[in-house]
């Protein structure tokens, strides 16, 4: 059966067609927080087959897959690519309603022009057009970001990593500008096991011993210097819950000696170690007018049997319910102050907390840029169409949705990028039902400004990219 994706797929009525056909659909593509490898963009790599760049980290296909009765040996076990891909192709037609079903389809056929919808029976047929034409050069890793109209990709990268392949890329001048962008959870997580091994690899990155905590905060320092070199624009956290818990300099220091003397630390000690930790980085950021990006809420590695089997990102993490508010704001007004407080993108995966964060944002506009404090486009469990729109809508009851720095992929998968054509589609049919409905002039030059902007210019502004 041929494919249900027309060539108007989600655009409701005539404005929204004529928002996205005649300007959304042809702006390049600003994805500045994903979690695609460096180095297979400086080694150009080919893929073997599809299961290689469709299926391997993809924690959203394993958990439905997972869902459908699969057993872990088609998912992340020793079974063949092909029969990894059979089992995906067994549950995709269990799939409606979720954006895994529209992705699926979308990316088969702008990638590989297949037009059929992809179930047992039409599995070998698609897994051979695909692997043929991933054979190709057109299908390298470089080809395939061009093809796409990719103007930036912002990867997530460790202050201890040696960024060897940013620095190449970097250095040969790759037309798609590939930056790092700092991502030190393991170095505010003191309370972890991780903590000890991460703070070496740190001295090695930074070439200094780390003692004290003032020489950790130096470590940090020399590494945002370097990241800075290789045109980093952002940092990016990974909170579970956001904490706040006022400290001095002194405290911290003497949390990190305790830990240091191999002694227990209680619960608000870890609390004023990261708090001070956050707000030191986040003061470094805005010296150098990077972006701050906090994720929170993703109650992770929930499935301790699987977690000790597989490790972390393996699809066994869920929404998170701590209180936000408070903490947030005393975090945020603490850097306000000091005149501090970097450009922040705030994310939560509880949709329950959409209106606290776009509220939150509002307290900290200045007019350094339109639109200084983001709230950030729906997240992981919210990636879909009722997600998308519930963020984009609350955003606009809120706030400006003019200023919206638009969608991310934080996806692990080079196939991935026709998600920002899903977010446009999204969008421009929301903002076309505010016209059809009367609630928006058919002012096209004024909409297309805001589908132009928010699909590609404010991000452009905001990232200081050239």
């Amino acid at each position: 059966m041929k494919t249900f994706i027309s060539e108007d797929f989600l655009l409701e009525g005539d404005t929204a067609k004529e928002l996205y056909h005649n300007f959304a659909k042809q702006m390049p593509i600003i994805d500045y927080h994903n979690h695609l490898p460096p180095e297979e963009i400086l080694e150009d790599k080919n893929y073997s087959d599809i299961s290689e760049i469709w299926l391997a980290g993809d924690h959203y296909k394993w958990r439905a897959m997972r869902a459908n009765g699969i057993h872990e040996s088609f998912i992340t076990g020793n079974k063949s690519n092909y029969e990894k891909f059979e089992a995906w192709a067994r549950t995709v037609p269990k799939l409606l309603g979720n954006p895994l079903y529209h992705w699926t389809h979308l990316e088969l056929q702008r990638y590989f022009g297949i037009d059929e919808l992809l179930d047992d029976n039409t599995a070998p047929e698609i897994w051979k057009q695909a692997n043929e034409k991933l054979q190709h050069s057109d299908f390298s890793v470089r080809s395939l970001l061009k093809r796409d109209n990719v103007a930036f990709v912002g990867t997530t990268d460790d202050p201890a990593d040696d960024l060897a392949s940013h620095k190449q890329l970097h250095n040969e001048g790759f037309e798609v500008a590939v930056s790092p962008s700092f991502r030190p959870d393991k170095g505010i997580q003191i309370e972890k096991d991780g903590f000890t091994g991460w703070l070496k690899d740190l001295e090695e990155a930074a070439g200094i011993p780390i003692e004290k905590y003032e020489d950790l905060l130096t470590a940090l320092s020399k590494r945002v210097e370097y990241f800075d070199s290789l045109g980093c624009r952002s940092s990016d956290h990974g909170i579970t819950a956001m904490f706040y818990e006022p400290a001095l300099k002194t405290d911290a220091e003497t949390v990190f000696q305790k830990w240091r003397d191999g002694k227990d630390l209680t619960a608000k000690e870890i609390e004023q170690y990261k708090t001070y930790t956050l707000l030191s980085l986040a003061e470094m950021y805005a010296a150098k007018g990077w972006v701050m990006q906090l994720h929170i809420g993703a109650l992770r590695n929930n499935n301790t049997k699987m977690f000790e089997k597989l490790g972390p990102d393996s699809g066994f993490d869920s929404i998170g319910d701590d209180l936000l508010a408070r903490p947030l704001s005393h975090f945020l007004d603490t850097l306000e102050a000091k005149d501090a407080l970097p450009k922040t993108v705030l994310y939560s995966l509880d949709a329950r907390d959409n209106y606290i964060l776009a509220t939150a944002a509002g307290n900290y506009q200045n007019d350094e840029v339109p639109g200084k404090i983001q709230f950030g486009t729906a997240w992981w469990f919210n990636d879909h169409i009722d997600g998308m729109e519930n963020q984009m809508k609350i955003l606009a009851n809120t706030g400006l949705i003019s200023n919206f720095i638009g969608m991310l992929t934080d996806s692990r998968s080079f196939l991935s990028f026709s998600r920002h054509e899903y977010f446009r589609r999204i969008l421009c049919s929301l903002l076309g039902s505010w016209v059809d409905r009367g609630r928006a002039p058919k002012d096209m030059e004024l909409l297309q400004q805001y589908v132009q902007d928010i699909c590609y210019y404010n991000a452009k502004r905001y990232f200081k990219l050239s």
